[in-house]
This record gives structure tokens, C-alpha cells and sequence, in this order.
């Protein structure tokens, strides 16, 4: 498991929900309407269930790889200024990430450069432990790792914090 095959297992998820590959470059661009991005996060329902059961088939080792990874990103974009731009509580903010990380690696890269592409009252709660969960299920407790996936944890985020 790797960066590229992480952002593989997100885009076969989409592909079982039809893709919505137009829309999600352009909410990377900046260019969707309101409406249409909250149809993206409708489509989750399906995403984030076919993700949960690609996940399913995984190794314990490349369960572990994924969820790091999936730490890694949402520990990444913990920043303030995309925090203002979302808007919300801790977990709010979380939830935010969550969908940023489900839109897919366009998209993230996209905010990642650039807060102001992140919209706000988009949220995907159920990916941001989803790989955790389903970890601990099969093969017991997850080794604690040095980095938070919670919100306000990242210190070059949250320089004033």
C-alpha cells in the first residue's frame, strides 16, 4: 500500500457510484455550484460502503498502510486557514477533511494548495475512521501511531495554537 493506490482504492469507490468524475474536477477547480457539490456528498452513501468493502479484502498489513496514509492526509490538511474556510467545530472541521479525502486526490491537492477551493457545510464523517474500525474488527487494537487525524493537531497548521 502506497499513496497511488490509496487514491486508487477512492476512485474505484467512485466508480461503483457512477464516478461523478465532471463534477469532482470541477469542484477541484472551483467552478461547481452549491447544489451540485452536496449531490457529491449525497453520492458518498454509495462511495463510502464499496471503499468500506474494498477495504474488507486488505491484509492486516495493508489495512494498516492505508489507514496511516488516510491519517496522514487528513493530518495534512489540519490547518487553520482551511479550517476558516469550512467553518465548524473540532469535529466539524474533521468531518470537513473527511469529505475533502473522500472527493478524491484532485480535489484535495486542489484545497491542499488552496483553502479557499474547500466549501463549507460538506461533510464525510465516516471515512475519517473507517480503515481504524474496520482494523481493530479483524485483527484487534491498531499500534498507536505519532500523529493525530483530530483537529487542531497538526503545530505547522495551528501556529498560534
Amino acid at each position: 500500500m502506497d499513496t497511488k493506490h490509496f487514491w486508487t482504492m477512492i476512485e474505484n469507490a467512485w466508480a461503483t457510484a457512477g464516478g461523478y468524475k465532471d463534477e469532482r474536477r470541477l469542484l477541484a477547480q472551483g467552478k461547481l455550484d452549491e447544489d451540485s457539490a452536496f449531490d457529491l456528498q449525497d453520492a458518498l452513501v454509495d462511495v463510502v460502503p464499496a471503499l468500506e468493502s474494498d477495504l474488507s479484502k486488505l491484509s492486516k498489513e495493508e489495512l494498516f498502510k492505508f489507514d496511516r496514509i488516510l491519517e496522514r492526509k487528513l493530518y495534512e490538511i489540519d490547518r487553520e486557514e482551511i479550517q476558516a474556510a469550512t467553518d465548524g467545530s473540532d469535529d466539524g472541521f474533521l468531518y470537513a477533511r473527511g469529505f475533502i479525502v473522500a472527493m478524491g486526490e484532485e480535489y484535495y491537492a486542489a484545497v491542499f494548495r488552496d483553502p479557499n477551493k474547500a466549501l463549507m457545510d460538506l461533510e464525510c464523517e465516516d471515512i475519517c475512521y473507517l480503515s481504524f474500525h474496520l482494523y481493530e474488527n479483524k485483527f484487534g487494537e491498531m499500534p498507536e501511531s505519532e500523529i493525530s487525524r483530530e483537529s487542531c493537531t497538526n503545530p505547522e497548521g495551528w501556529p498560534d495554537v
